[in-house]
């Protein structure tokens, strides 16, 4: 993929993905890892007998952990005053069907899901110290079905540490009390400012599952995105003058732990594995079948192409190594290019369409941002510069791209040398036109 700029300017091209993955042999997703199929790397077969086999450690997901909660409230008939609450579960029996009627819901939502969740049986409560007891327990997520119960019920199992999601009903069931009252008695307080720690009208979903998965979605992004440890290749750093603080902040904010690999490291690395030959024999092996792929087609030395599959596996160890499935290249304009002897765009391609993420320029004004993309769509991600926009248009710009743009699809990819040095091997993947694409501006 032809870029853009001068030498000066420290913008170059990457990517971050997730797919399925055929090294891990687990599936990396539920559903996505098995529908992914083969991959730029598991498609091809190797002919060389190897007395060790390449060393993968797989795409990483945490599981997020929802405990589902059922608040409830049975009125007492008393004489002369009002005693049954507002809402639909007015008896034991009516509570035992919204039970049945919850887990069937969310069985069916968890085969909706892509990603790893556990959906920890459901509780049902009437009071404040069986929510106590259930603060306590480990979980990501509490998801709330308010049918019942007063605020000091629903305010104890809200952790402002934790997620909460609170889900009401008013067409598909049985209607909630709080569906009436979510509002002004608990989200806030009965005054008109909002007072309710760790929850806004955002966290409340009425009748749509589709409306919650999304939610748990993006709240698992986000605990996988915290603490992620990211290899930095030539170590950390941010795009121009406001980006020099960004690997301190991305620490400070986002938790993330930045692993500086030397250039030094990555060069004495490269050396030990061309001296093991099935290695480089098996790399070249899988260069050349890359190449015969459908779509495919080469635009610079073939031999590039196999110290790109050779530089790809020396990644594959580092990560493993440090039981991480994030790296990233700084000085990937220049400094890798004589110690690799081609470029890393091509290996970042195959990175990325294998489930990784792997991003160029060591740019951690924008890393944060593709990391948390990557987990919330679960399709690989790809770092660009967008050019100045005009009469609706703007064109991303970078020098590589994962060859699957929508996750699923090998998309015909030339490859060429990258562009400003002539040197190595970039592709310039041809996204099909109608592809729906996600941009951030971080």
């Amino acid at each position: 993929m032809t870029n853009h700029g001068s030498h000066n300017h420290s913008h170059c091209g990457c990517c971050g993905s997730r797919l399925g993955c055929q090294v891990s042999r687990r599936g990396f997703m539920a559903g996505m890892g098995a529908a992914a199929g083969t991959i730029a790397l598991s498609s091809l077969t190797a002919k060389t007998a190897m007395a060790q086999e390449p060393i993968r450690l797989g795409p990483v997901r945490l599981t997020t952990v929802v405990q589902p909660v059922l608040v409830y409230s049975l009125g007492q008939r008393t004489e002369g005053t009002s005693w049954r609450n507002w809402g639909g579960l007015h008896t034991p029996q009516d509570v035992a069907d919204e039970q049945k009627r919850i887990a069937v819901e969310l069985e069916d939502m968890q085969k909706k899901s892509d990603f790893p969740m556990e959906i920890r049986p459901l509780l049902a409560i009437n009071s404040v110290d069986e929510a106590k007891k259930i603060a306590q327990n480990n979980h990501d997520v509490v998801v709330l079905y308010a049918a019942g119960g007063w605020g000091d019920i629903l305010e104890t199992l809200t952790d402002p540490q934790k997620a909460t999601l609170i889900f009401l009903r008013h067409r598909s069931g049985p209607v909630y009390l709080w569906y009436e009252i979510i509002s002004n008695r608990y989200l806030r307080k009965t005054v008109d400012e909002y007072g309710q720690p760790g929850i806004t009208p955002k966290d409340v979903v009425v009748d749509r599952y589709d409306e919650l998965l999304w939610r748990l979605r993006a709240l698992a992004a986000i605990k996988n995105t915290r603490n992620k440890k990211v290899l930095c290749v030539g170590g950390a750093s941010g795009w121009g003058v406001g980006g020099q603080k960004a690997p301190q902040l991305t620490k400070d904010v986002f938790g993330i732990e930045l692993v500086d690999v030397s250039y030094d490291e990555l060069g004495q690395r490269i050396l030990k594995m061309r001296a093991r030959q099935q290695m480089v024999q098996w790399c070249n092996e899988q260069a050349d079948a890359f190449l015969k792929r459908d779509g495919i087609s080469l635009h610079t030395d073939r031999e590039f192409v196999r110290k790109c599959f050779l530089l790809t596996e020396v990644f594959h160890e580092l990560m493993a190594e440090h039981k991480t499935d994030a790296l990233t290249i700084n000085a990937c304009m220049g400094t890798i290019m004589q110690v690799s002897e081609t470029t890393a765009c091509l290996p970042l391609m195959l990175l990325n369409d294998a489930g990784y993420m792997a991003f160029c320029e060591s740019d951690f004004v924008v890393i944060p941002s593709g990391i948390l993309l990557h987990y919330i769509s679960g399709k690989p991600v790809f770092l660009n510069d967008p050019t100045y926009p005009h009469d609706q248009m703007v064109t991303l710009a970078h020098c590589t791209a994962p060859s699957r743009m929508d996750g699923l699809t090998d998309e015909p990819a030339k490859i060429l040398t990258h562009f400003e040095s002539d040197w190595g091997a970039a592709p310039k993947v041809e996204m099909k036109h109608g592809q729906i694409v996600t941009t951030i501006d971080p």
